[in-house]
């Protein structure tokens, strides 16, 4: 990255004043038997567990427990609830409501778009190519001195596919702002991740999610991955305590599964590979995308009424007709083998 990134030129100056809320939690730490600082009830709670004390703030054991997996240290990885956090406050902590701009390479994930709105962004858009891949020249003119942010999904939603690396990175490069690789269906791609570039790039925000591969959804956990500066601007404007304590509890068991993660991974790599092959012989489909995802983009002949007929059988896809150059498509999830048969033979019913 060249010399001339300055992340300070990034920050909005209210952030930069910003004292951040000190919860109790931030002002002790260390061994103690009795609590009285945070106005907690001392007498419990309802449930066999009790859930009655604040969580760690900072989610420390969390943190180590992913920096072993992802081979990252703690202090570059930020922890959201949900994806949908971290992109709302990378908005919050970098783009002035009503001055800054950033931009978009539809079709893509629809939440930067939605939160750049909420914060009062303007976004600019770069439209994919024929083939799903950056439009460089396109994104360069789009750029001026107050663009912040370039949002990149790959593998992307909902096209399945894996961004140019080279282009990912010839755009880190080149541009002074924040690049952020949403990295969502990471675990599904032969693609390496993004995580271990950070000291090559300190402009570069890496998303990661614990609601795809690990199957924790309903969690709501999403991981950033950045420099320590970046992080830290982070935290500073960040809820005190945005990670509940069960949650915590939740993500430190499954990371010790690992092993059974990775098994799940390649069964529904598996089952998506076979379900293309079974789109690509279905007359009416005019095209099955390449995916490193856990879902496929399927062009078909009267996409919105198909998707009309699976609703009347009780399966329930994605239609993406109406999002550019997504004419005609479903996205469909990979769902479980039985789930998969049903789609199909809803699908066969419907052409016969």
């Amino acid at each position: 990255m060249k010399d001339m990134f300055d992340l300070n030129n990034l920050v909005r100056e209210n952030i930069k004043k910003l004292v951040p809320y000190s919860s109790a939690r931030d002002e002790f730490s260390g061994d103690a038997k009795v609590f009285l600082d945070a106005n907690e009830n001392s007498l419990g709670s309802p449930l066999p567990k009790w859930y009655n004390r604040y969580p760690d703030p900072h989610q420390q054991k969390v943190k180590e427990a992913i920096s072993k997996i992802k081979g990252v240290p703690a202090e570059h990885i930020f922890l959201g609830n949900g994806s949908d956090e971290c992109i709302d406050l990378l908005f919050r902590s970098f783009c002035n409501p009503g001055k800054d701009n950033v931009v978009i390479c539809p079709p893509t994930y629809g939440m930067y778009e939605v939160s750049a709105n909420i914060n009062d962004v303007e976004v600019r858009k770069a439209l994919l190519t024929d083939d799903f891949q950056l439009d460089l020249i396109h994104l360069e003119n789009l750029i001026d001195a107050n663009t912040k942010i370039a949002w990149i999904c790959s593998p992307n939603n909902p096209t399945g596919n894996s961004l140019n690396r080279n282009d990912i990175e010839m755009l880190s490069n080149n541009f002074d702002g924040l690049v952020v690789i949403d990295e969502a269906y990471i675990n599904f791609s032969k693609q390496r991740s993004f995580v271990q570039e950070l000291t090559e790039y300190p402009n570069l925000v890496v998303m990661q999610t614990f609601s795809k591969a690990w199957g924790l959804a309903a969690l709501r956990l999403g991981m950033a991955f950045a420099s320590t500066e970046i992080i830290n601007i982070l935290n500073k404007v960040k809820p005190p305590y945005n990670i509940n304590q069960a949650t915590q509890e939740l993500a430190l068991k499954a990371m010790e599964e690992v092993a059974q993660v990775n098994d799940m991974i390649h069964h529904l790599v598996d089952m998506r590979d076979a379900l293309s092959e079974v789109f690509e012989q279905i007359p009416t489909v005019e095209k099955v995308y390449p995916s490193d995802a856990n879902f496929i983009l399927v062009k078909i002949k009267d996409a919105r009424k198909l998707y009309v007929f699976l609703l009347t059988k009780g399966i329930v896809v994605r239609d993406r007709s109406n999002v550019k150059l997504c004419d005609d498509c479903l996205r469909i999830t990979i769902g479980t083998e039985e789930e998969n048969t049903a789609l199909v033979d809803a699908i066969q019913e419907w052409l016969s």
